[in-house]
């Protein structure tokens, strides 16, 4: 099997697991993430504070698994070759107003990316809508001049 098909599988692997992991959260539920975002609930109790508790788990397991991996990448690179890590660490105006915008389509929808593409396979109307609006958006950027240099 080459690098390539190695990289391959690993990624669907990958794909797999962390959409498996969104749907046994309950990520997938736009109330469960609108419901943590809307900070109004602390003084009624409905604020649901478990996409908190996701982040924080998904974080610790991540932390541990490039900390080894980056021991093993010191003794033998994987697949090939060392990952390429960006460098970039500027904090400016297309960076700000992507977040913003990340943010309010976030909060409007209750859905991000990964959890968008995985509510998809439920047939929810609102995740159809949600991955249709986030191929839109790709789709104008790669069309933006200074996107493709």
């Amino acid at each position: 099997m080459s690098a390539d098909q190695k990289r391959t599988l690993i990624a669907g692997a990958a794909g797999l697991l962390f959409a498996l992991g969104l749907g046994l959260a309950g990520m997938t539920d736009a109330n469960v993430v609108l419901a943590f975002l809307d900070l109004g609930g602390l003084a009624d109790g409905t604020w649901d504070p478990s996409l908190a508790f996701v982040m924080v788990g998904a974080i610790a397991v991540y932390a541990s698994a490039h900390a080894l991996y980056q021991r093993r990448m010191q003794a033998q690179p994987a697949l090939g070759g060392p990952c390429r890590v960006p460098t970039n660490k500027t904090i400016d105006r297309p960076l700000i107003l992507g977040a913003v915008l990340f943010g309010l389509g976030w909060g409007a929808g209750g859905y991000c990316p990964g959890p968008g593409l995985v509510s998809v396979v439920s047939g929810a109307p609102a995740a159809i809508v949600f991955v249709i609006g986030l191929l839109a958006g790709m789709f104008l950027y790669a069309r933006k001049p200074s996107a493709r240099s």
